[in-house]
């Protein structure tokens, strides 16, 4: 074995051999691994200490929960934080690596060699979307089980463990889009669900009023209804169907013992799902969207959108605080890790105060749920290139 092969492999890690990489592009990336665990390892040793830790103990001293469930729930909030983590320790180690390689004059020895700026910068940006896609993982796999497996360990432990449905006043709007006669359309409710109580399979006490065909409405009364899934429809039983006239006039009255009806399955599914957003993956959160949308509860919707688009947005923060934080550590000498921990909190809060503030503001309605969820993102990756394009010069 030659000199220079061991020298090698005694400097790179044993992964770098397998990735078709040039030598200054494996030891930009290995510079930047010991900052990044670092700061994966402060930054969810941070949030969990304030997000869930306090509250465990003062759970301990004053509800008497067993330490050996404030432990359990407090390792399945871990994937949450490390989440969350993910792109700030990108942005330190982006920080730490360049001012280090600025301080030692290692970027002025490259910069002689004929080496940019932007080839400087491009293992650290495969360095991001490798981060972005664990970021992505973390946020699907694992962090939405954990926390709905942390709330209901929680729950059960204290004994305010709620059932895995709503037990009364389940009440579904459906909503339809008709034309207008001055040729342009409007939402228009279609029908009404409500039923007074619901014990998991059957609901009861119910009342529903259908819209659904023009000129000729319906009320619909049971004691109580199940849903057939081989059938998929409603059996409805011990109950009447009242038929109004468009002059508002009863038609019809028809009792029944049971009775199939072509009603949508919604509200047994909105009485079946109690998770929080955080406690939902994509896939879930569209799922849940797919059951709202024609409730007429404009707020309720455009908040799901909102947080939809916020899901597909965070993992690629973590590209523009890698722009940012290579910019400015090109611009700063030898910053250590207190200087570059505070320069990374003082950014990631701004980040999530924008991103904050452009949420409730699509929330509300004057922006665009997608605008509002990929703003922030936009913003810093103008920023992290405009810094970049400053440092080259």
């Amino acid at each position: 074995m030659s000199v220079g092969s061991s020298l090698q492999k005694s400097v790179y890690p044993w992964w770098s051999r397998w990735l078709p990489l040039s030598v200054m592009d494996r030891y930009i990336v290995s510079e930047l691994i010991p900052p990044f665990l670092f700061g994966v390892g402060a930054f969810t040793s941070v949030g969990v200490s304030v997000g869930s830790l306090f509250n465990l103990v003062n759970q301990v001293v004053e509800k008497g929960l067993p330490l050996s469930i404030a432990f359990e729930v407090l390792l399945l909030k871990m994937p949450e934080f490390i989440v969350y983590s993910f792109p700030t320790s990108v942005l330190l180690a982006m920080l730490m690596t360049f001012s280090r390689l600025a301080g030692d004059s290692e970027l002025v020895a490259l910069r002689g060699c004929g080496v940019s700026v932007y080839r400087l910068v491009l293992p650290t940006l495969a360095f991001c979307l490798v981060i972005t896609g664990l970021t992505f993982l973390f946020q699907e796999s694992i962090m939405p089980a954990a926390n709905y497996r942390a709330s209901t360990t929680l729950e059960r432990a204290l004994g305010d463990e709620k059932p895995d449905f709503q037990e009364r006043d389940i009440l579904y709007q459906e909503y339809r889009t008709v034309a207008t006669p001055e040729g342009g359309s409007e939402n228009t409710m279609a029908r009404l669900f409500y039923a007074k109580r619901f014990n998991g399979t059957e609901m009861q006490g119910l009342t529903i009023l259908d819209f659904s065909r023009d000129g000729l409405s319906q009320i619909i009364s049971a004691k109580t209804a199940q849903w057939d899934i081989a059938e998929g429809l409603w059996q409805f039983r011990d109950g009447t169907i009242y038929v109004v006239s468009e002059d508002g006039s009863f038609r019809n009255i028809v009792k029944f013992d049971q009775q199939n009806l072509q009603l949508p399955r919604t509200p047994l599914d909105l009485a079946n799902r109690r998770r929080d957003y955080n406690e939902m993956n994509i896939a879930q959160a569209m799922e849940q969207y797919d059951l709202i949308k024609d409730s007429g509860n404009e707020g309720r919707i455009r908040e799901l959108r909102v947080r939809i688009h916020q899901k597909f947005s965070l993992p690629f923060i973590c590209v523009a605080f890698g722009l940012v934080g290579a910019a400015l550590g090109l611009q700063l000498r030898r910053t250590g890790r207190a200087t570059g921990f505070a320069i990374s909190i003082l950014i990631v809060f701004l980040y999530y105060l924008s991103a904050f503030m452009s949420g409730a503001i699509a929330q509300a309605g004057y922006l665009h749920p997608l605008i509002g969820a990929w703003l922030p993102n936009v913003f810093g990756l103008t920023m992290g290139l405009l810094l970049l394009v400053r440092s080259s010069r």
